[in-house]
C-alpha cells in the first residue's frame, strides 16, 4: 500500500487541531487534517460550544419577549418547544462548517475524513467511511482529538430517558422535569437553558457551592437566579444509582434522598478521545479519562507527537484550545516558540445571566494576605441596563490598594463575556499601565455597558483612604 508523506499530520478539526493546522500551513508546510466525523469543526462545532451557545441566545430572546411590556398582551402566547431551539442552532451549526471548510481550502491544507490509529509512532492508518484505508507518514503529528461526555459504566445511557450533553441534543420533545447530575459549567448552563422553558429542574452538585472556580459572590449571585428560575439546587450530594424505568429516572443519593424526574442529564466530567488510536503500540499511555500528559510545550513522552485542547484535560476552553495549536504548530515550523501562552485567560460561562471572569478572586487574594479592593458597579445603575432591560448583574474590579493594579475582573449579567475583554486589555500592560486609573481617565461612550468600568473605577478609588 502507497504511503502518503507530510511535513505534519493533524488529526482532530477542532479549536485545538484548526490553530495547529492553519498556522502550520502558513508555515509553508505540507499538512495533512484527519477527522472522524462527517463534517469539520469538531465537538465545540457539533455537540458542545456552538449548539449549547445557540440554545441559551434563543432562550436569552424569549426571556427578554415575556419580560418587554410591549408584548404584555401575546407574551403567554408564544411556547417554544426544546426541538425549536434545537433547529434555530443547526443554521449556525451549519454556517460554521462552511466558515470552517473554506478555511482548509484556502490553505491548500489536505483535509481527509476517517478514523485515525497509530501503525508506528510517525505513520497513521486512515480507516475512510468507504472501507478504504490511507496510510500517511509525518514527521510530526498533533493530537487533538477532543474529548466525549464521561459514562460511568454502571449507567445505562442507551436507556430513552438517559442522556449526556451530545445525545441531550438530539431531544424529540420538552420533558416537565430533569436531573441534571453535575453542577459544573455544562450542568449550569443547561439548568439555565431549561427553567427558562418552565422545566421543573433538579441540580445535583457534587460540592458545598456553585463553581467554586469563580468569585464567591458571582456564585452567590447565580444559585440566587438560577433557585428564582425554579431550579432545585442540592450541594454536596453524590449518587449511590441511578434507576432508570418506563415512566422516569430516580436518582438514588447516597444522602439518602431520591430525585425523580422525567429526565436524566449526566453532566460529571468529560473523557478525552484517544480509544481506537493504538496508542499502546507507540507508548503513550493515556490516564483513566483518557487524557495524554504532556510538557510545557505540548510534547507527549514521543517528542515529535503533540497534543493538545481538551485531549490534555483543563482548561477545557475552546479559546484556549486554539491558542494551544498555534503555538504547536509554531513549536513544530521553528522548532521552538518564541512567545508562550498567557496565563491569564478569561473564563466565559453561558448561564442567564452569563458569567466571565479573568485573574484573582476575593478568595486567593485573602488566602494570599494582598491587600486589595474591590471596584464595583451594579448594572442597575447603568443607563444602557436600563434601556435594554438587562439590569441584572454587577462588574466586579479587584485591585491593589496602594498600587492600583487590576488584579482580577468578575462580571455577571448580560454581556458578561464581552464585557470582560475590555478589563482583560488593560490588565495585561506593562508597567504602571494596568491600573484603575485607566478607567477613571478615559471617556467612554454613553450609553453603553462599557461604562460600567468608569463607574466602577470611581467606586473603587472612594473606598480608599
Amino acid at each position: 500500500m502507497t504511503v502518503r508523506e507530510f511535513d505534519c499530520i493533524v488529526i482532530g478539526t477542532g479549536p485545538g487541531g484548526e490553530g495547529a493546522a492553519m498556522k502550520l500551513a502558513k508555515s509553508g508546510l505540507r499538512v495533512a487534517v484527519v477527522e472522524a466525523y462527517n463534517a469539520v469543526g469538531g465537538g465545540c462545532t457539533h455537540w458542545g460550544t456552538i449548539p449549547s451557545k445557540a440554545l441559551r441566545h434563543s432562550i436569552q430572546m424569549l426571556a427578554d419577549y415575556r419580560r418587554n411590556p410591549l408584548f404584555q398582551h401575546t407574551r403567554d402566547q408564544v411556547q417554544v418547544d426544546f426541538p425549536d431551539l434545537l433547529r434555530a442552532a443547526d443554521g449556525v451549526i451549519s454556517e460554521q462548517v462552511r466558515t470552517r471548510y473554506r478555511a482548509y481550502q484556502r490553505n491548500r491544507l489536505e483535509l481527509i475524513f476517517g478514523h485515525a490509529s497509530f501503525v508506528t509512532p510517525q505513520r497513521v492508518s486512515v480507516q475512510r467511511p468507504n472501507g478504504a484505508t490511507l496510510l500517511l507518514e509525518a514527521r510530526h503529528i498533533v493530537i487533538a482529538t477532543g474529548s466525549r461526555p464521561y459514562h460511568p459504566p454502571e449507567l445505562d445511557f442507551s436507556h430513552p430517558r438517559v442522556h449526556d450533553s451530545d445525545s441531550i441534543l438530539k431531544l424529540a420533545h420538552t420533558p416537565r422535569s430533569i436531573t441534571i447530575y453535575g453542577a459544573g459549567v455544562i450542568g449550569c448552563e443547561y439548568a439555565s437553558i431549561f427553567s427558562n422553558l418552565d422545566v421543573k429542574v433538579n441540580l445535583v452538585n457534587t460540592r458545598d457551592r456553585l463553581l467554586s472556580f469563580l468569585d464567591d459572590e458571582i456564585t452567590d449571585a447565580l444559585s440566587y437566579h438560577l433557585r428564582q428560575g425554579g431550579v432545585m439546587i442540592r450541594n454536596d450530594e453524590a449518587y449511590d444509582s441511578v434507576e432508570a424505568r418506563d415512566d422516569g429516572v430516580v436518582v438514588h443519593c447516597k444522602s439518602g434522598k431520591k430525585l425523580k424526574s422525567d429526565m436524566l442529564l449526566w453532566a460529571n466530567g468529560r473523557a478525552g478521545n484517544t480509544r481506537d488510536m493504538n496508542l499502546d503500540a507507540i507508548g503513550l499511555a493515556p490516564n483513566s479519562r483518557g487524557q495524554l500528559e504532556v510538557n510545557r510545550s505540548y510534547q507527549t513522552v514521543l517528542p515529535h507527537i503533540y497534543a493538545v485542547g481538551d485531549v490534555v484535560g483543563a482548561p477545557g476552553l475552546a479559546s484556549a484550545s486554539y491558542d494551544q495549536g498555534r503555538f504547536v504548530g509554531a513549536h513544530i515550523a521553528k522548532g521552538e516558540c518564541d512567545w508562550s501562552l498567557v496565563e491569564e485567560f478569561p473564563t466565559g460561562i453561558y448561564t442567564v445571566p452569563e458569567i466571565s471572569s479573568i485573574g484573582r478572586t476575593e478568595r486567593e487574594l485573602t488566602d494570599r494576605k494582598v491587600p486589595y479592593e474591590v471596584a464595583q458597579a451594579d448594572f442597575k445603575s447603568i443607563a444602557r441596563a436600563q434601556i435594554t432591560g438587562h439590569t441584572v448583574g454587577m462588574l466586579k474590579v479587584l485591585f491593589h490598594r496602594e498600587t492600583l493594579e487590576i488584579l482580577g475582573i468578575h462580571c455577571f449579567g448580560e454581556q458578561a463575556a464581552e464585557i470582560v475583554h475590555i478589563g482583560q486589555a488593560i490588565m495585561s500592560q506593562p508597567g504602571t499601565s494596568n491600573t484603575l486609573r485607566y478607567f477613571t481617565e478615559t471617556t467612554f461612550n454613553y450609553p453603553t455597558m462599557a461604562e460600567a468600568y468608569r463607574v466602577a473605577a470611581l467606586n473603587g478609588l472612594n473606598r480608599l483612604f
